[in-house]
């Protein structure tokens, strides 16, 4: 094949939701050529200077000084500290630069199209995002070589669903504001993982390119961005073309914070059909870490019956077939197969109905004047009612301080773990 030929659609994009979605939504050809795949590629062997950097100083320094640096920076601004290493004036100095193209209107205005569907809007954080990640089995390897990911899905789906709600509320990406903390936060955690993982014997460069690359946190973006206004669309949302163009901004600039390469920032919803593209061509290869993440994360939805008797088990088994048969009409039969998900033609038809329920509720919000601002009001209130259930699970850690504690246990050690048990209902 030519390098500036077509390459072939994907499995992921020609089967279930997805082949359905690129139909519908995305631009007429979003295939790319051999040369883009390279490019692409090249992303794999790169991390993150700047975040990789402040690790390496907190590391150097007494347990837990360079991390009270970093809050403080954090939190004050560098020029608060008194002699700052350079590692951290480097750091700050950039990301407190923030981009000419970032619009704080529209930051606000796609936070707000994320808010008025209350709780609604993390279906596609756990059930698509999340489930379909783990199709990406490179990127799988850090979470299963910290040990402790897998065997506490229902944690990380808690700590995942908090950081959502952060940066996703109007007005949380200004600096120094709850989202732009949070976002800058996660960016150090994962430096401290990929330092973790950069240490860890066995780790196998040629089959898992470097921990946490620029490709994976590029493929986690559009996972939260493109894949979520996907799978709001097929739940029956409807977002307007300039809705789901400031959702994609305000990505960008999580993104950017996060410290995504300005090449791998999508700039528009197009761009991000044709990003999502290549790294399903690259990225979305499962193997056996694959199915062992999803039974975990199934369990956690299981756990929503936890303690609550004969009548939590049935929560929990419905919970668990309704989040899979959203996972499974989603990714397709042969990944949902893959994955171990269940197959309920019930489940998968109520989620059906019910996504057709939603878009006539969206029919009339669109049609009746104020209606709009009183769903922005209502899911407002939802998601500060959910982020209050969740810190009666899991105490909420702003700092992540535990994750940037990453230690490599072996397996062995890990195995021994036992899964921590939580409701989230």
């Amino acid at each position: 094949m030519m390098a500036d030929e077509r390459l072939p659609d994907p499995e992921l994009l020609r089967q279930g939701g997805f082949r359905l979605a690129t139909l519908l939504f995305a631009p007429a050809d979003i295939r790319g050529t051999e040369r883009q795949r390279r490019r692409l590629r090249a992303f794999a062997e790169r991390e993150d200077p700047l975040a990789d950097a402040v690790v390496a100083m907190m590391r150097r320094m007494p347990r837990g000084r360079g991390r009270a640096l970093f809050d403080q920076a954090l939190d004050q601004g560098i020029d608060s500290l008194d002699d700052p290493p350079g590692e951290l004036v480097d750091f700050f100095d950039s990301v407190e630069a923030t981009p000419y193209w970032v619009d704080h209107r529209r930051l606000d205005r796609g936070a707000r199209a994320v808010v008025r569907t209350g709780v609604l809007s993390l279906f596609p954080l756990g059930d698509m995002a999340l489930m379909g990640g783990y199709l990406a089995s490179r990127a799988t390897k850090p979470l299963v070589g910290t040990g402790a990911i897998e065997y506490a899905a229902t944690r990380r789906l808690i700590e995942t669903t908090r950081w959502w709600l952060d940066v996703t509320t109007p007005g949380a990406l200004q600096v120094g504001a709850a989202g732009y903390a949070a976002a800058l936060r996660v960016r150090v955690v994962h430096a401290h993982v990929r330092a973790a993982m950069n240490k860890r014997d066995g780790w196998d460069y040629a089959a898992w390119d470097r921990p946490i690359n620029q490709v994976q946190t590029a493929g986690t973006l559009v996972l939260f961005s493109l894949v979520y206004v996907v799978g709001m669309r097929m739940l029956g949302v409807r977002y307007t073309e300039s809705e789901r163009a400031d959702i994609i901004h305000l990505w960008r600039y999580v993104g950017w914070l996060m410290g995504v390469d300005d090449e791998l920032l999508p700039a528009t919803e197009d761009d991000a059909w044709r990003l999502l593209w290549l790294l399903a061509v690259t990225e979305f290869v499962p193997d056996e870490d694959s199915k062992r993440l999803a039974a975990a994360l199934l369990r956690s939805h299981a756990a929503v019956g936890a303690d609550r008797g004969l009548l939590g088990t049935v929560l929990g088994e419905l919970s668990m077939r309704v989040h899979g048969s959203i996972s499974r009409l989603v990714l397709g039969p042969a990944n949902a197969d893959f994955l171990g998900l269940p197959d309920d033609p019930l489940a998968q038809a109520a989620v059906v109905t019910a996504a057709a329920g939603n878009f006539a509720a969206e029919t009339v919000r669109q049609l009746v004047p104020g209606a709009t601002w009183m769903q922005e009001r209502l899911g407002t209130l939802a998601r500060a009612r959910y982020a209050e259930r969740l810190g009666r699970l899991v105490e909420h850690d702003p700092t992540y301080a535990r994750h940037m504690r990453t230690s490599v246990p072996s397996r062995s050690t890990a195995a021994r773990r036992e899964p921590p048990t939580a409701r989230l209902g």
